[in-house]
């Protein structure tokens, strides 16, 4: 039997009304941020006590801390080279000779000529000057004849070798030969994993470090001092220890992205650490321990007030907090919570939404949602 026109508008203004108080009984529960007791709860997690650590990261390549560039005082004709490329040297161990003849008979006679004015008056202007003419031609000689030998300033790992036997070399005056332990071409002790092109190059592998360029806001965090984790991309599960030694107060500028290069040295360092390997650098600059801590995924920060969920007898009230230290992974919570406290994961809860406030509240934290909720420490 068909219905009258009547009842059937009755049954569906009555259908219209329980679809319309439903909504409106949800809506009242997502302003007021409560739920029923028999509503199903979101994920939550307890309020823990532990240590909150925050950390900036930079990647780099690990270079020696050390190195020198080596070459002959003298000229000549390169007779012998007794290294390569990755052997490990001591200090004062001989790297390579030139042909010493002419050097050998060049000092022979700068000392014949010394003794002869030795002998010689020298109580006179100019049978003294004569002697200072001969000690200064022989301290040249003698200084020529040391240069024809290279060796090792200091212990550590050939780099290159940037010649052959056999070869000619013109020399250089500032280099370093005859067993002097001065420093070369690369005067410095903070030059790269190479040097400027000697020809030995040698790095000290005992002393390695990362330099690694860390943005402005991260850089204003750093500390001289701090303690470092490094993680090598060719190595997994190795780490090594450091700590910051140099920040380097001029700032390198790439596609509009301020940078400042900062200086981690290495400690007990994995001995399948190379040079030029890359790296990654974790520096700890904020830590608070035995305090209250919470998912920082938690926590949601809005015009400068940080908030959760907080999960009491199946109802959710949004509960003010004052936070600490802000980790990576979790926050510390000074005030507004108690250990064991149930707290609701939030999926987007870090984002900060400057002084927007919530939807459909006008800005303001008004409009039924509790602030506290009886969630303060007690």
């Amino acid at each position: 039997m068909k219905l009258s026109l009547r009842r059937r508008a009755l049954i569906v203004n009555g259908a219209l009304a329980v679809l319309l108080a439903g909504g409106v009984g949800a809506a009242y529960a997502s302003l007021t941020g409560e739920t029923g007791a028999g509503a199903a709860l979101p994920a939550t997690v307890a309020v823990t006590r532990g240590t909150v650590m925050a950390s900036v990261s930079a990647s780099g390549s690990v270079e020696s801390a050390r190195t020198r560039s080596l070459d002959f005082t003298g000229g000549g004709t390169v007779e012998s080279i007794n290294v390569k490329a990755g052997d490990r040297v001591k200090k004062g161990q001989v790297l390579a000779r030139l042909d010493d003849t002419e050097a050998a008979e060049n000092l022979d006679a700068a000392r014949a000529s010394l003794e002869a004015a030795e002998d010689g008056d020298t109580g006179t202007a100019s049978g003294y000057s004569q002697y200072v003419n001969a000690l200064n031609a022989y301290k040249q000689a003698k200084r020529a004849y040391e240069g024809t030998v290279l060796k090792a300033p200091f212990s550590g790992t050939i780099i290159s070798v940037n010649g052959t036997a056999g070869g000619s070399v013109g020399g250089s005056s500032g280099g370093t030969g005859g067993g002097s332990t001065g420093s070369t071409a690369s005067t410095g002790s903070t030059t790269g994993a190479t040097g400027s092109g000697g020809f030995i190059e040698l790095a000290d592998t005992g002393k390695l470090r990362i330099v690694g360029t860390f943005t402005e806001a991260d850089v204003t965090r750093l500390k001289v001092g701090q303690a470092a984790t490094v993680s090598f991309d060719a190595l997994p599960g190795v780490s090594a220890g450091g700590k910051v030694t140099q920040i380097d107060p001029v700032a390198q500028t790439s596609d509009n992205v301020v940078r400042y290069p900062v200086t981690i040295s290495l400690s007990d360092v994995p001995a399948q650490v190379r040079l030029g390997q890359t790296a990654s650098v974790q520096v700890v600059v904020d830590r608070a321990e035995d305090v209250l801590t919470v998912p920082s995924t938690a926590v949601r920060t809005a015009g400068g007030q940080s908030t959760v969920i907080l999960v009491r007898g199946g109802t959710q009230t949004t509960a003010r907090v004052e936070v600490g230290v802000k980790g990576d992974q979790a926050t510390e919570i000074r005030s507004g919570l108690n250990e064991g406290d149930l707290v609701v994961r939030q999926a987007n809860a870090t984002a900060t939404t400057g002084q927007q406030g919530f939807p459909g509240l006008g800005g303001g934290l008004g409009g039924g949602v509790r602030i506290g909720g009886g969630g303060g420490n007690r």
